[in-house]
């Protein structure tokens, strides 16, 4: 087993290709860094891998989706969706026991379609705050994705008195 330290710096530099993956919009990319059955040992010739409800991922505001080929499929119509996206991870703490490993972070996300009318211009930029739980485990590849789970952040309001209050 590896000291906790690297095991940490290596979930970390996961967790950050898998964001980095995202931006390029490189479905091939993205696709690696989820678990599939026979990363867990799982004999594939009893078990589709893409609907083996091994993987499971939660966008905001969706489903829950299961199934390494579900998860999948929502990526790529989110890519396929999406003109521009950037995230700039803050709060990022990563906890490691075993062979899973645990990542919570803040997704501060920056995003833009196609620009109305068939311009050549990126439409308008978005801007969106999103709290994230990324689980991940260790396989002989590296550590690997097992669950994403992400929901949005409600801005705060001012109440009668001017003083800001939670949702």
């Amino acid at each position: 087993m590896s000291a906790p330290h690297l095991d940490v710096e290596q979930v970390e530099a996961a967790n950050t290709a898998f964001y980095e993956a995202l931006e390029e919009g490189d479905f091939e990319k993205v696709s690696e860094f989820w678990l599939t059955p026979s990363d867990l040992g799982i004999d594939e010739s009893y078990h589709d891998p893409a609907d083996a409800g091994v993987v499971s991922c939660v966008h905001p505001g969706w489903p829950v989706l299961t199934g390494r080929g579900e998860v999948l499929r929502s990526y790529a119509l989110i890519m396929a969706n999406t003109d521009y996206i950037q995230f700039f991870l803050t709060d990022v703490h990563v906890s490691v026991t075993g062979d899973t490993a645990l990542v919570t972070c803040t997704e501060n996300i920056l995003s833009g379609g196609p620009a109305p009318d068939g311009d050549e211009e990126l439409g308008p930029l978005v801007g969106q705050l999103v709290v994230a739980t990324n689980t991940f485990r260790r396989t002989p590849a590296g550590w690997k994705l097992w669950s994403h789970h992400a929901s949005p952040v409600l801005a705060e309001s001012e109440d009668e008195d001017g003083e800001d209050t939670p949702p």
